[in-house]
């Protein structure tokens, strides 16, 4: 089977990641996308963290009805940093047949030199970069080119989705409606726990 894993905070999911997933789905033909909720990110402390188990339920709710998708505990679980290489290792040991694909924005691939085991990650998956404005494939291509297994990368082309979960967060704090940012199912779970500065009893709709 042909697996994407799309890790990330999900902090909180929203519809650029959901087209993220049906892209990478569509053009490296795959068979299934894999959201990873990072459990404790190893390089940075996440801003507005309802916990791992919140952000994991909002994946959840954000995919539900769409069997293409699912999503896995592996970092969740996984006591110490969510590290990406071990993440993958445990993955082809537990379904060796699979072929996995790491979904990366472009960013993160640049940054790919400085990640943990870098070349580990690169020979257990096909990184999937996603352009953006700031990273083109050629500008990626030479962040990484002196690591082995860099000519293997694939890269996507995705729609111009200017949302961030960064701006949902501020959105909601700021009182500001995050519908259609974020799927409905995520809209509700943030107004009724209250999450990132938002009163309970706030519209989060208007």
């Amino acid at each position: 089977m042909r697996v994407g894993i799309f890790g990330g905070a999900f902090n909180p999911p929203h519809i650029g990641h959901l087209v993220c997933a049906q892209e990478a789905l569509l053009q490296l033909q795959l068979d299934q996308v894999l959201f990873v909720p990072t459990g404790e990110p190893p390089h940075r402390d996440l801003e507005d963290d309802p916990g791992a188990e919140v952000r994991l339920e909002m994946v959840e709710l954000a995919i539900a009805g769409d069997s293409r998708f699912a999503v896995s505990r592996a970092e969740i679980d996984r006591d110490g940093p969510s590290y990406t290489a071990e993440t993958l290792a445990a993955m082809t040991e537990a379904e060796p047949d699979n072929e996995l694909f790491l979904i990366l924005g472009g960013d993160q691939a640049a940054a790919l030199p400085d990640w943990h085991e870098p070349e580990q990650v690169l020979e257990r998956a096909t990184i999937a970069a996603v352009e953006r404005v700031n990273w083109s494939r050629h500008a990626i291509a030479i962040k990484i080119a002196r690591l082995r297994g860099s000519d293997a990368v694939r890269y996507l082309d995705m729609p111009l989705i200017q949302v961030s979960s960064s701006a949902v967060r501020r959105r909601a704090r700021q009182g500001k409606p995050i519908r259609y940012f974020v799927p409905d199912e995520v809209m509700s779970l943030i107004g009724s726990k209250g999450l990132y500065g938002t009163s309970k009893k706030a519209e989060v709709t208007a």
